[in-house]
């Protein structure tokens, strides 16, 4: 969680953008919203509405291919981390950036809203931020009032305020990097979606123990369910094992060290040696650099847990769950009936 009962929004402004391609308008609001000044409930609903979709631990920063100096948002939000006087005018600027990179014709009109916010949370430190929210989809509410002894029911068009289309905050920390930043876009996943990421804040994510964590488990898994069949003669069951025994490794460990972990749990000399070889390869092609050691993020553990299916799938009739022990499960073939099976053995139905 980013936000406490201490967590306030000092500052906002509200702009509507639309999709340039389409003739659609860019209104710029002319001052600050004043209606939090007096209105708690209004501010914890926003504080809730903005923050509340942020709980992951995958952080980013601003980045530009020239210089951070070059990278638009970098330098409008450094203005209003300066002087949060001026958060109206570098609002507008924010908001025309972001009119003129939402090219995509599938990019849909919305609200724009710039928040000063303070009290948030970075793992345990207290800290300023400006967040950049903008919300899109329109959902139907019923509105039910007692009038004139009568009960009505109206229906009105608003924003949902349980989920927000897409946002990002930037943490007043580490500024000659780029800042910390978080991003989240509930929207989109195709091509159209990466202008938020890409085109308007234009960010890369930061090199710490959540990326180096994802990384080594993603490439592990790679190895184990793509190129280790191919060089080896293993069966489903192996690789279920091996699977089983890297997820394990990753939940009990605390920190990283590629050669321990080659040791442990490929184990097998050639194949430690043919793990060594991806690792070269898997890099050059994807152009990044996997760390020997670093702290394990458990967050990161957790989410990629979810993409290690140690599942052997067996035409389109059983699924057999492997959980560990795999000496216990015997692959053979029948000549009689031109089939594959698989023996399993245990001690007891549960």
């Amino acid at each position: 969680m980013i936000y406490s009962i201490r967590t306030e929004i000092k500052h906002l402004a509200i702009h509507v953008v639309g999709n340039k391609t389409k003739n659609e308008p860019l209104i710029l609001s002319r001052k600050l919203t004043e209606q939090l000044k007096n209105n708690k409930d209004l501010e914890s609903t926003l504080i809730s509405f903005f923050l509340n979709g942020f709980k992951s631990d995958e952080y980013y920063s601003l980045h530009h291919d020239v210089d951070l100096s070059c990278n638009e948002i970098y330098n409008y939000v450094s203005k209003i981390f300066e002087n949060e006087e001026l958060i109206l005018e570098y609002s507008a600027n924010i908001a025309t950036h972001l009119y003129e990179t939402g090219t995509h014709p599938q990019i849909k009109l919305g609200e724009l809203y710039i928040a000063h916010i303070i009290g948030c949370e970075y793992k345990g430190e207290t800290v300023d931020a400006i967040g950049i929210f903008k919300s899109e989809n329109k959902d139907t509410f019923l509105d039910v009032y007692s009038e004139d002894a009568n009960i009505q029911i109206e229906t009105h068009l608003g924003v949902n305020t349980n989920k927000l289309d897409k946002g990002c905050i930037i943490f007043n920390i580490d500024q000659e990097n780029g800042y910390i930043v978080c991003v989240i876009d509930n929207t989109n996943r195709g091509i159209d979606a990466r202008y938020w990421i890409d085109d308007f804040l234009h960010v890369r994510q930061r090199k710490d123990e959540y990326y180096n964590t994802h990384n080594v488990m993603a490439m592990c898994k790679n190895y184990v369910t793509k190129h280790l069949p191919n060089e080896f003669m293993v069966t489903k069951a192996d690789q279920a094992e091996i699977l089983n025994e890297t997820i394990k490794y990753f939940k009990e460990q605390d920190n990283f060290s590629f050669d321990e972990f080659s040791q442990k749990v490929i184990s097998d000399p050639k194949v430690v040696e043919s793990f060594n070889r991806f690792k070269d390869e898997y890099e050059q092609e994807r152009d990044i650099q996997i760390e020997d050691e670093f702290a394990i993020s458990d967050s990161a553990v957790k989410k990629q847990s979810r993409a290690f299916k140690s599942v052997i799938k067996l035409d389109k009739n059983f699924h057999i769950y492997v959980h560990g022990n795999n000496q216990y499960i015997k692959k053979g073939y029948d000549e009689t009936t031109g089939m594959y099976y698989y023996q399993l053995f245990f001690k007891e139905e549960l």
